[in-house]
């Protein structure tokens, strides 16, 4: 698919970021135990997010997947880099932004 993120709808971006994605190789490692099986120490889940974050940089479907996640805000794992607090974060200031651009031109 060649089209940019941004022009994608929601299930779109969902299979961009699917086709070629390297979470998908250990789903765990970016979104954590099930925690109905277990409960994870934050030491242990800093350092799983670390490696999660590192891979995340050589994905060769980051953009596509940061767009997501700012459109389906995860409350838990690792997108494009990133925590779901961090996606929260940049989605808020991104609407803040939209919301500047607006009065710039009304």
């Amino acid at each position: 698919m060649n089209d940019h993120p941004s022009k994608l709808t929601t299930p779109d971006l969902r299979d961009e970021c699917l086709d070629g994605a390297q979470c998908l190789f250990d789903g765990e490692l970016h979104d954590g135990p099930d925690p109905a099986d277990r409960i994870e120490h934050p030491d242990a889940r800093a350092a799983r997010e670390d490696v999660a974050k590192d891979i995340c940089v050589t994905c060769p479907v980051q953009a596509a997947c940061l767009e997501h996640a700012i459109w389906t805000k995860p409350t838990t794992g690792i997108r494009a880099g990133l925590t779901a607090d961090e996606i929260a974060q940049l989605g808020a200031r991104r609407i803040e932004q939209l919301g500047a651009d607006y009065e710039e031109v009304a």
